[in-house]
């Protein structure tokens, strides 16, 4: 009998420690679930990011066309004509050894500019063109002529005749920041409406493609995806804004491989309003020769060394020589934006107008001082 009372006790005894464990960890499992990691949106200039870029897309894509350039048979037999004057070869032998060329065609993107039809593109998808054709977003088919087209920024503008188009809203490249998600619409391939997604991955980059003596190259890096076709296309932030205009990618075998290059929105606004005003692009210069600084510049410069951009030569009778700049002058800001890079101080001169005055601040025997500098157009132009 005693037996069966001890077994009991302790029966007893082990439920009570067992439901005291219990309730003791308790506690914590529900610690536990409460730090269950929540997914929040990142802020993006205030907001939020979304997961996916529907938005965006939705946005952007109906102002995005595909551009088919093509030479017509009077141009290529014009083209022929040239080439028989400058080739020895062809002169001699003629129709270039004995086969006809063919009129050149080529296929691009474009971003509708403004509801009555201007189109922003690149230089190098329409200038071997006299004919174009434009099929927008909804597959209506117009064509084009060429408004201005400028070599040096590998911008140009053609126009289409209609009305009410779903134009693109433009954003501010100046606020862009490395980091930020971008994508790029256009024509891969012939590709209609294609979007790729990527970061801003530099600003302000040059990399030596613009084969005009006067280029400017301050262009947007991203990781998106662009390819043959996408030239002329948008790239917009995540509210479906333009930020640039796609232009050109790295690669050593003619498709993506890893980096493209956009030319900046506000850039592209200046150039693509004097191309619409005048045809061309009126560009001010400031008429001196510019190095990035480095650690041996500034050792052959005798100055101590600072960021922004060293002044090598003064042009005469240009705009900075008339303004007061001095040669080992250093450039470290624009209206009070800094300059760090050359391509940096092009870029922001090439979007002002011939006859603004600009600030310049510089560094001058270790002293900083503002300059103001009235801007003038080439000597020869």
């Amino acid at each position: 009998m005693n037996k069966f009372w001890s077994t009991l006790l302790a029966g007893a005894m082990g439920g009570v420690v067992a439901f005291g464990a219990a309730k003791m960890l308790e506690p914590a499992r529900q610690a536990n679930t409460a730090v269950t990691p929540v997914v929040r949106q990142v802020n993006y200039g205030g907001t939020p990011v979304p997961f996916d870029f529907t938005k965006a897309a939705e946005r952007s894509m109906p102002a995005v066309v595909h551009i088919k350039a093509s030479e017509s048979r009077q141009m290529a037999l014009q083209r022929q004509q040239q080439q028989r004057y400058t080739d020895p070869f062809e002169y001699f032998f003629g129709r270039s050894f004995g086969y006809q060329q063919q009129p050149r065609s080529g296929t691009g993107s474009g971003v509708i500019y403004t509801d009555d039809g201007y189109i922003l593109t690149n230089n190098h998808v329409v200038e071997f063109a006299d004919e174009f054709e434009v099929t927008l977003h909804d597959n209506r088919e117009f064509s084009a002529r060429l408004v201005g087209r400028d070599e040096s920024t590998d911008m140009a503008v053609i126009k289409i005749d209609a009305k009410e188009l779903p134009f693109i809203e433009i954003g501010n490249s100046d606020d862009v920041r490395v980091g930020e998600w971008a994508l790029a619409v256009g024509n891969p391939f012939d590709l209609t409406s294609t979007v790729t997604a990527g970061i801003i991955s530099a600003k302000g980059r040059d990399i030596n493609i613009i084969k005009s003596g006067r280029a400017i190259e301050s262009f947007i890096q991203t990781d998106a995806a662009v390819n043959p076709g996408n030239s002329g296309g948008a790239l917009v932030d995540v509210n479906g804004k333009l930020i640039g205009i796609n232009s050109a990618i790295a690669t050593p075998n003619g498709v993506f491989a890893g980096y493209s290059f956009a030319i900046p929105v506000n850039l592209v606004k200046r150039i693509a309003d004097d191309l619409i005003k005048y045809g061309e692009y009126r560009r001010p210069y400031l008429g001196v020769d510019i190095a990035p600084m480095d650690t041996y510049l500034a050792n052959q410069l005798g100055v101590d060394y600072r960021q922004g951009v060293a002044v090598i030569k003064i042009m005469p009778n240009g705009s900075a020589e008339n303004s007061g700049i001095r040669e080992k002058d250093i450039v470290t800001k624009i209206n009070g934006k800094n300059v760090t890079n050359v391509s940096e101080l092009i870029e922001q001169i090439g979007r002002f107008k011939i006859g603004d005055s600009v600030q310049l601040t510089v560094v001058r025997d270790g002293k900083e001082r503002d300059m103001n500098v009235r801007l003038k157009a080439r000597a020869n132009e």
